[in-house]
């Protein structure tokens, strides 16, 4: 397969389970608490004058309001296959980063068990 095809399959394979995670999310919304802090899988765009950890924190900073709370919040920074962070947010905050430039969407983070057909 060549690389091409290899980076478009990877791409689909993201864009949906994006999709199934997100259709997820918006099943289960509206029982959160808004002042409960639940993982969210953050996906951003690509950074190009600094390094992906920088500008989630920067991102993160703008709206919890400080460098510190950010770091705190922040659990992991996604920077190959896409770009992005996971980090504990508030029904609240997740409406005010969904809000920031460069932010492409948030959704809640969830486990999945995968069906193998095996007893």
């Amino acid at each position: 397969m060549k690389k091409d095809q290899v980076l478009s399959s990877i791409l689909l394979f993201f864009l949906l389970f994006t999709a199934f995670i997100t259709t997820m999310a918006n099943s289960q919304a509206s029982s959160q608490p808004s002042n409960e802090s639940k993982v969210h899988i953050v996906y951003t765009e690509n950074p190009t004058d600094q390094e992906p950890e920088e500008y989630h924190i920067k991102t993160l900073t703008s709206v919890l309001g400080s460098e510190e709370a950010a770091k705190e919040a922040l659990i992991y920074s996604y920077k190959h296959a896409a770009s992005g962070f996971s980090a504990k947010l508030t029904a609240e905050q997740v409406s005010d980063l969904s809000k920031q430039p460069g932010v492409l969407q948030v959704v809640p983070s969830q486990t999945v068990q995968l069906h193998t057909g095996r007893v």
